[in-house]
């Protein structure tokens, strides 16, 4: 059981650090993430949007407020993810490896919590 505690404390962290540095790059560095979504053929407006649906899946996710509302941030972050990997991989631009890295985290954080309750 502790094992399982460290594996999903292991992957929400890995999680979290990724999803908080794509949302203070969000907000830092705009102009670069409006020509980075351009490129990956998403809207730019999505930017702000986004960052501020990141902060609020990692509100339910680490505050484990409600069951139901921690299972649609654990969604949020797959499409998210899946979208962002997707997105990379077609363009070919070599940027795929945090999307692939937060998918692990992701994988690893939702299956470990099923088993546990931190």
């Amino acid at each position: 059981m502790k094992t399982i505690k460290i594996l999903y404390w292991l992957g929400t962290g890995l999680l979290t650090a990724i999803m908080l540095f794509s949302i203070q790059m969000y907000i830092i560095n705009h102009g670069a993430i409006q020509g980075a979504f351009i490129a990956l053929g998403y809207p730019s407006y999505l930017v702000y949007p986004l960052a501020i649906a990141k902060i609020l899946g990692l509100i339910a996710v680490l505050g484990n407020f409600s069951k139901t509302l921690k299972e649609w941030a654990y969604a949020g972050f797959f499409f998210d993810i899946v979208l962002a990997l997707t997105a990379h991989l077609m363009v070919n631009d070599g940027g795929y490896l945090f999307a692939l890295i937060a998918f692990i985290g992701l994988i690893i954080s939702y299956f470990a919590g099923k088993k546990v309750s931190p």
